[in-house]
């Protein structure tokens, strides 16, 4: 397995769901990972993250972070910059609205938007997309400066079909944008920025709604495998501005999932 040892990454919302998957599958490959959550100890935590790598190939180092607050978001990357000298991968996996799906007892996520309260759109974009930017824009002064690095925003299919919500479906749209005119930035400086679209996750929230079939489901550190081979790849800036998809990446790079199975691309 080709190493991403001496690289230093870093990942936001890894406390649990996809950002924990792609802290594991970024240590997984030997990168010094730093990980950032509100949440630092027991169930659903960083803690936990970190006790998850280190039983393997890990190394994760967390850091408490409410990214919902500008300065802490960008002290966070300071941090990692201060104590490494420099930040190889940025991944934004934090991402906020999926609170309170239940309102006086009803499920109102998926009700058509003028049902909507104006709370979730605030949520998504405030707690996902402000964060993505504000995170990348920090992250990218040092690559900038080092001509070198890749950030990686998580986003959806939901960027360019319905997904039984109106707001999620455009504020993954804004994150396919700005990872786009990110990279147009970024290419006079050897700065990779791509979108990344993982399939149906095996994440908590989907594990315990317990009404998904799974039969072509994805464990969490899936993404964190093709983010590993996204940095490993010394062609990635010809991916710059893209959409990728994980299970097409793992097609192209020849990798599988943990438990050795080969995800299908959700392309419809």
């Amino acid at each position: 397995m080709d190493s991403l040892t001496g690289k230093i990454a870093l990942v936001t919302g890894a406390s649990r769901g996809v950002g924990r998957g792609v802290a594991l599958g970024l240590a997984e490959f030997g990168a010094t990972v730093y990980i950032t959550g509100r949440t630092v100890t027991g169930v659903g935590s960083l803690e936990e993250t970190v006790a998850e790598a280190d039983a393997s190939r890990g190394n994760c180092r967390p850091i408490e972070c409410d990214h919902l607050d500008d300065a802490a978001s960008t002290a966070a990357v300071a941090r990692v910059v201060d104590a490494e000298g420099r930040l190889d991968i940025l991944v934004n996996c934090a991402w906020g609205g999926y609170e309170n799906m239940l309102e006086d007892g009803k499920f109102t996520y998926a009700n058509p938007f003028w049902e909507q309260p104006i709370w979730r759109w605030d949520a998504m974009f405030a707690g996902g997309v402000r964060i993505a930017f504000v995170c990348s824009r920090a992250a990218a002064r040092q690559m900038v400066a080092q001509r070198s690095g890749l950030i990686v925003n998580v986003s959806s299919f939901a960027g360019h079909h319905y997904e039984a919500n109106a707001i999620y479906g455009t504020a993954k749209c804004a994150i396919d944008r700005l990872t786009a005119d990110m990279a147009l930035e970024l290419a006079p400086h050897e700065v990779a920025a791509v979108a990344l679209y993982p399939g149906l996750v095996r994440t908590e929230k989907v594990l315990e709604a317990d009404f998904f079939d799974l039969s072509n489901s994805e464990s969490p550190q899936f993404s964190g495998r093709a983010v590993a081979h996204l940095a490993l790849d010394s062609g990635v800036l010809d991916k710059s501005g893209e959409v990728v998809v994980a299970a097409e990446l793992a097609m192209e790079y020849g990798f599988t999932d943990i438990d050795g199975k080969q995800p299908q691309p959700l392309t419809d």
